[in-house]
C-alpha cells in the first residue's frame, strides 16, 4: 500500500507508526538495525528479524550442533567397522601372509596390501555417502511432504515454526569438508590393521597349518 493511502486510511496525517526496511541480503539485517540505531539517537524501537525469532534460530543452532556430534559418532562407529574388518581378514589370511613372507614378499608390500584395501573401502562409502546425502538434500521437501501424507503427521507446525517447509540448500564446501574429514579417518584406521598384518610371523601363522 502506498504510505499516503496508509496514513488516510488511518487519519494519521504526516505521522506513522513504524517503517519496515527490505533488503537485498537479509543477513546484513543486524549490521542495518545497528547503524540505524546509532544514527536515529534513541528514542526509536528498531530490531530485525534475527532479533524478533530469536529463540527459532538459537534452536536450529542447537540442532546444528547436534548434528554435528552425531555426525561424529557416525564417522567413528564406521571407522571401528573397518578396523574390525580389516582385523577379521587379517586373522583370516593370516595362512596366506605367512606364504608371501615366506616367498620373499617384505612387510611393507603386506603393509601396503591391507592398507589400499581400506583405503577403497572409505573411499566407496564416502562417495556413495556424499552421492546419496546431496540428493536427498535437494530433495528434502518432497520427501517429508510424501512421508507427512502417507503416515498423517506434520513435522513443521507452522503455529510453533512460523514455517511448514524447511528448504535446503546444498553448501559444496560443506560437502567437500565432511567427505574429506570421513576419508582421512577412515584412512587413519586401515594403519592398526595393515600394521598388523605386516607383523605376521610365517612360523607362528602355518605352526598349526
Amino acid at each position: 500500500m502506498n504510505i499516503a493511502d496508509a496514513a488516510r486510511l488511518y487519519r494519521m496525517g504526516d505521522g506513522v507508526t513504524g517503517l519496515r526496511l527490505a533488503l537485498e541480503d537479509p543477513l546484513r539485517a543486524p549490521e542495518v538495525v545497528r547503524d540505524i540505531a546509532l544514527s536515529l539517537g534513541g528514542g526509536f524501537y528498531v530490531s530485525d528479524w534475527t532479533r524478533n525469532h530469536a529463540n527459532f534460530f538459537q534452536s536450529i543452532e542447537l540442532t546444528k550442533g547436534m548434528m554435528f556430534v552425531i555426525l561424529l559418532i557416525i564417522v567413528g562407529v564406521a571407522a571401528f567397522n573397518i578396523v574390525s574388518t580389516l582385523v577379521m581378514i587379517v586373522k583370516e589370511k593370516q595362512g596366506d601372509i605367512a606364504l608371501l613372507r615366506t616367498l620373499g614378499a617384505p612387510s611393507s608390500s603386506i603393509l601396503g596390501t591391507f592398507a589400499i584395501q581400506g583405503v577403497l573401502i572409505g573411499l566407496v562409502g564416502t562417495a556413495a555417502g556424499a552421492v546419496l546425502g546431496v540428493v536427498l538434500a535437494r530433495n528434502v521437501e518432497s520427501i517429508v511432504r510424501r512421508i507427512e501424507s502417507i503416515f498423517d503427521v506434520q513435522f513443521m507446525d507452522a503455529q510453533v515454526y512460523f514455517m511448514t517447509d524447511l528448504p535446503a540448500h546444498v553448501e559444496w564446501l560443506d560437502v567437500v569438508r565432511v567427505c574429506s574429514v570421513a576419508f582421512a579417518l577412515c584412512a587413519l584406521a586401515t594403519l592398526y590393521p595393515a600394521w598388523r598384518a605386516s607383523r605376521t610371523q610365517p612360523a607362528e601363522a602355518l605352526r598349526h597349518d
